[in-house]
This record gives structure tokens, C-alpha cells and sequence, in this order.
């Protein structure tokens, strides 16, 4: 007879555990789902402007496709940045057949995340912070969508080097490349409106 898995339970185990679990018992999948619903779904909203609506269909098509697959799930990997991969690929194609703008990013950002970025770009630290948002959120939307991926990943999802490469199935060296590549792009627009110490 199989027993439920308790709150305690689910929670004892890492998420690579749930995933291997899940494959016997679905209860599992609910704990990883419970886990990653809250980010996945700040995620969406950071790569594209979506009705709730759009987001809950996302969500289900993310954890339909991860469930489906759980058995191609390599457990050398982290759970996250394979989940993680699901949701951006499943947000990029529903954005190509909806032919939604991919303008996400403004309130889904803390002023934390916004202050990170901002620190590395070496904007003026006098510069209000309402500002600092306003033109950081221009120059990123700015930027070719596979620049904006990489600094969203790294500076608002905190993910690694190896994380990104994971998620995004580019080389580390690649993900480097990228970054400083963005970066470098962001100095220049954020420069050019007098934000960044030349």
C-alpha cells in the first residue's frame, strides 16, 4: 500500500530526489512543483509581459513537459537549471507563436537585484534609485534578447556561470563571453545618457 508523502517528507529531500521519486510516485512531483511554482512564474514575468492567464497556461505546459520527461532528467545536473531550461524554452516559443512583446523585467525586479546590476555597470551612486531602474530597464530591453537572457539569469535569477550554461545548453565559455559582451553594451547606452563613469 502506498502512503502519501507528508510536508516533512517532501521536505527532507533534495529536488533531484523528488525528480527521481516522482518517477513511482507523482505525490513527489507535487513537492517540486510547490517549490518552483513562485519562481518559475517571476521568471515568465522577467522574459515577457503576460496576462495571468498566459502565466498559468505557461506554468502548466513548464510542469506538464518536466513531469513528461522526468525520465530523460540526467542526474549529474541541478534540478533547477533543468527546470529552469524547460520554462525559458517553453516562454520563448509560446512569445513566438503569441507574437508577444518581450517586455517583461520592470516589476519583477527588487531594488536589490536592480542595485547588483547597477553596481557592476559603476553607475553614479548618487543617482536616485527610481532612475537607476527607469534607465537600467531601457538599455536592457535594448539589448539583443540572448544579451538581456544572460544578465536576467545572472543578475535577477542569481544563477552561476555553469547554471546559465546549463539552462540556456551554451558552453561556460560562452556564458562569460555573453556577459561581458552585455555588459559592455549596458556601460555604453548607460555612458551615453551620462549614468556611468566614463
Amino acid at each position: 500500500m502506498e502512503t502519501t508523502p507528508t510536508h516533512s517528507s517532501i521536505s527532507a529531500h533534495t529536488d533531484e530526489d523528488l525528480a527521481l521519486l516522482s518517477l513511482t510516485d507523482k505525490q513527489n512531483f507535487v513537492g517540486l512543483v510547490d517549490r518552483y511554482e513562485a519562481k518559475l512564474r517571476r521568471y515568465i514575468r522577467r522574459l515577457g509581459k503576460f496576462s495571468t492567464e498566459d502565466e498559468d497556461d505557461l506554468l502548466q505546459n513548464i510542469f506538464i513537459k518536466t513531469y513528461q520527461n522526468l525520465n530523460a532528467f540526467d542526474t549529474s545536473l541541478k534540478f533547477s537549471s533543468w527546470v529552469y531550461r524547460i520554462a525559458h524554452n517553453e516562454t520563448i516559443s509560446y512569445m513566438r507563436h503569441r507574437t508577444a512583446r518581450p517586455e517583461g523585467h520592470a516589476g519583477y525586479v527588487t531594488d536589490e537585484e536592480f542595485n547588483n546590476l547597477a553596481s557592476d555597470l559603476d553607475i553614479h551612486k548618487e543617482v536616485e534609485l527610481k532612475e537607476i531602474r527607469g534607465a537600467v530597464l531601457h538599455a536592457l530591453e535594448s539589448l539583443d534578447k540572448k544579451y538581456q537572457d544572460i544578465l536576467v539569469l545572472k543578475y535577477f535569477e542569481y544563477k552561476s556561470y555553469e547554471e546559465i550554461s546549463d539552462i540556456l545548453l551554451i558552453p561556460p565559455g560562452t556564458v562569460a563571453v555573453r556577459l561581458s559582451r552585455a555588459k559592455e553594451q549596458m556601460r555604453k547606452i548607460m555612458n551615453n545618457k551620462g549614468y556611468t563613469h566614463a
